[in-house]
């Protein structure tokens, strides 16, 4: 049964809507923060979960999410430099709370030092924002073009591959799994994918999702 976790969502436009019903949809529970009014009123009758009218930048609206019980909170706004903000205002008052910004630009792991990890909306949809958000198996994305994104996931249990070596198994056209988590050698036919383990993934954009189904059951 999947852990009921507790998220905050700055930012109520397309991807922080698609985000919120993403993880509502897997049992979480999810309060979204919305500086538009009338945007405000359209979430609340999405009836998604308490949605707060104001700034995310401003540590007394970000209080009222009750910051400390979250898992985590994503800045889904259109301003990367406002996502940037919203994270380092929402770990000052949450230190322990994973943080999640939305970048418009090829350069989002540069923010390394500032979010936990980023997200580039022109290519990955609320979908792959909610699977960062609820869980370890995808720990960070990269982007190194418009049409490649580079991955690191880990193998599940219950997953189809768990087990086998990568030449018995028929990773999607547009796939390419690299190496380990420790990038200690590149990945050969003889490479188990062993349960449990984390493995880097180059991925076309069109076949990330068929990845992340195939890695995680």
């Amino acid at each position: 049964m999947t852990e009921t976790k507790r998220f905050v969502i700055a930012g109520g436009g397309r991807v922080g809507l698609q985000t919120a019903e993403n993880l509502t949809d897997q049992g979480h529970e999810v309060v979204l923060i919305e500086s538009d009014a009338e945007r405000v009123e359209e979430l609340s009758d999405a009836y998604l979960g308490p949605v707060i009218h104001g700034d995310a930048t401003r540590p007394s609206i970000l209080k009222q999410t009750d910051l400390n019980r979250a898992d985590a909170i994503a800045a889904l706004t259109d301003e990367t430099g406002t996502n940037l903000a919203i994270c380092m205002e929402a770990q000052q008052l949450a230190p322990s709370v994973r943080t999640l910004a939305r970048a418009e630009t090829q350069t989002g792991h540069e923010y390394g030092e500032v979010v936990d990890a980023t997200v580039l909306p022109q290519h990955l949809g609320g979908d792959h924002a909610a699977d960062m958000l609820t869980g370890e198996e995808i720990r960070t994305l990269i982007y190194p073009t418009a049409d490649l994104d580079i991955i690191e996931v880990t193998v599940a249990e219950s997953s189809p591959v768990a087990g086998r070596r990568l030449d018995e198994v028929a990773l999607p056209t547009g796939s390419l799994l690299i190496s380990t988590a420790e990038r200690e050698a590149l990945a050969g036919a003889d490479t188990i994918l062993e349960p449990g383990e984390r493995y880097i993934l180059a991925v076309e954009s069109g076949v990330v999702d068929e990845v992340l189904n195939l890695m995680r059951g």
